[in-house]
């Protein structure tokens, strides 16, 4: 049990300096805002839609806020070597913002994000909007003490079947 907490605290030590790091880059003295104004969320998810269906891909809605280390966390592995082709073949992201958990609550409900279990979370829905699976259980909340290869098996999971 000792052993698996202290290997958890390396894991979550080791996500904050590779945050810190990102802050520290040149360029970037500020975590960028991922998550846009909350009152773009439904705006956003309609263009999506929209283009998904032309291009057929699927869509990923990431709930979270600028506030949220996991989130920026989950961002960077989006967007590293190995994850970001996949994503950009396959997915559209719409990052809704959710406030301080008191804004977008009816898209989250619509799409089964239980927010209480915590931010990031995730649902995926297919070209014509249908919900093809969103997280329950907080399964990237604690994306700080995860590796990027969990991102690669999600996304690898539930991109379009090939054609």
């Amino acid at each position: 049990m000792i052993v698996g907490s202290v290997r958890s605290s390396v894991l979550r030590i080791g996500a904050l300096l590779g945050l810190l790091a990102i802050a520290q880059t040149p360029g970037l003295a500020a975590l960028r805002d991922i998550y846009p104004a909350p009152e773009r969320a439904k705006t956003d998810l309609a263009a999506a839609l929209q283009s998904a269906s032309s291009t057929h891909r699927r869509v990923i809605l990431d709930f979270g806020g600028n506030w949220c280390p996991d989130c920026h966390v989950l961002d960077s592995y989006f967007h590293d070597a190995v994850n970001g082709p996949v994503l950009e073949a396959n997915y559209i992201v719409v990052h809704v913002n959710i406030g301080r958990r008191d804004q977008n609550l009816d898209i989250a409900a619509l799409y089964q994000i239980p927010l209480a279990k915590g931010v990031p979370a995730l649902a995926v829905l297919d070209a014509d909007g249908k919900l093809l699976y969103s997280q329950k259980a907080g399964e990237f909340e604690a994306m700080r003490g995860m590796q990027s290869s969990a991102v690669t098996g999600f996304l690898n999971e539930w991109k379009p079947p090939a054609k």
